[in-house]
Order: structure tokens, then sequence, then C-alpha cells
């Protein structure tokens, strides 16, 4: 009985992957940031979690969400935004993001077997200093409110909070979150046969661009390794939603804590 929940913003020129311009254009970002959601609704499609949730910001659902329980966030900080949403749900919950299109079942699959004794928490890294996934065996707002969002040093913070609550975290490798233009070239480069790369290699060229070096894309189960409480940071947006109900989705509107 696992629950996967997707934060993601609607994908309009202008309001999302705006560090992206330039070199793109606005509407470039925007369908760049589209198929980024598409990769991962993919990737999720193939765990076999018992509850898919989409905590989102904007008016209407994309393809392949729609059958998603749509959450709505609540006015404020993403820590406050977040910990509403943990409050919400029951049971174990694994929260991504839309910034890592990257990511494969396969990297998910440790989450939706038995936990290995005594684990209470999962946590990937982020190259920027935040987390590509958070997953609680007991979810608890608690253990995010509070944490300071979109900055270097989030990871280590929210780490150190799982510790400090006495949590036991295992670890998954870390992944490039797309912020930049390099990231982005990162990305395509290390998942050529996304539906990411291959948007943004209709846009831009990819062969020689000075872009850091790729992820390693994982064909097995992620490597782990344990630790005790660890917590991240995440880079994923913070402007506050809107409550349109849309699509065939079920809405449900999550509770200032």
């Amino acid at each position: 009985m696992t629950t996967i929940v997707l934060i993601a913003k609607e994908a309009l020129p202008g309001k999302v992957k705006t560090r992206l311009h330039p070199p793109l254009s606005l509407e470039a970002a925007a369908e760049l940031a589209a198929a980024a959601i598409a990769d991962t609704l993919a990737a999720i499609a193939a765990v076999p979690a018992t509850r898919r949730v989409l905590l989102f910001d904007g008016a209407e659902v994309p393809p392949g969400s729609e059958e998603y329980d749509v959450m709505n966030q609540v006015a404020g900080d993403l820590d406050l935004r977040l910990g509403a949403m943990f409050d919400e749900c029951e049971g174990p919950t694994v929260l991504i993001g839309m910034d890592t299109p990257q990511i494969t079942s396969e990297m998910l699959a440790p989450m939706f077997e038995p936990w290995p004794p005594g684990v209470d928490a999962w946590f990937g890294p982020a190259n920027d200093g935040g987390f590509w996934v958070l997953a609680l065996a007991n979810p608890d707002g608690d253990l995010v409110r509070g944490v300071p969002m979109s900055r270097d040093d989030t990871g280590s913070i929210q780490l150190q909070r799982l510790r400090d609550a006495g949590l036991t975290v295992r670890e998954l490798p870390e992944l490039t979150d797309v912020d930049t233009i390099d990231d982005a070239i990162a990305v395509a480069r290390a998942a050529p046969l996304t539906r990411f790369a291959t948007v943004l290699s209709a846009h831009m060229p990819l062969d020689g661009h000075p872009a850091s070096a790729p992820d390693r894309v994982l064909t097995g189960p992620a490597p782990e390794r344990a630790s005790t409480s660890t917590g991240t940071g995440t880079s994923t947006s913070t402007s506050a939603p809107t409550s349109t109900s849309t699509s065939h989705a079920h809405r449900t509107e999550t509770a200032h804590s």
C-alpha cells in the first residue's frame, strides 16, 4: 500500500522553466517542461502504486494524469505545501518532482518493494543541493515544514531534520535536476530516448555544448546507501496553484497545517 505523489506545475509559456530562456524561447521552455512531465508520468506508470496523486499548480492536468487524485497545493512556501500534502496521505508515501525526466521505474522500484527492516524513509539527492525523491513510511508534514526550499543547502537541512527525528533513511543515487540549460543538455544526453531529449534536440544542438557530465542512467534497481535520517532540498516551483477542477482527475484541497 504505497502512494506516489508527483508535484507539478502546468506547462504554460512564461510560467515554467523560465531559466532556460534564453537560449530557449518561453514557448520552447514550456514544451520542454511538458515533455519532462510526460516522461515522469511514464516512469510512474510502471510502478505498483496503490494510489497516484498529482500535487498540482494549474488548471488543466497533463495528459496521462487524468485518473490521478489531484490535490491542490495550499498557499504559502513550498515547505508548507509539501507538509500539507504529507499530512493528507496515509501509509508509505513517495514524493517526486517534474524536473528529473531521466528517472526510470527501476530507480523507483526499491520504494515499491518491502522496505528493509527499520528503514523509515528514502531520499534521493539532486545536484543542486535539493532532492528528487523523498519517501516516508509514516508521512508527517512536520518533517518538512520549516525547511528552507530552493537553496543549495536545502538537502542538508532536510537530511538533518529527518535525523533529528530519529529516522533511518536509505539513500538513492544523486540525479541532475533541470534548472539551467546545461542541466537540460546533460539530462538529454544521459537519457536520449526520452521525450525530453527529443524536444530539446528539436530546439538546439546537443553536440559540442560544454554541459556538465550527464547522470548515469540505471538499467536495474538503484544502488542503495544506508544512513540514519537523511533529508534533502528541492527546487520545485514555489508559486501557489489554482484550485480549478479539470479533466477527469479527482481533486482534493490540502488543508493548511
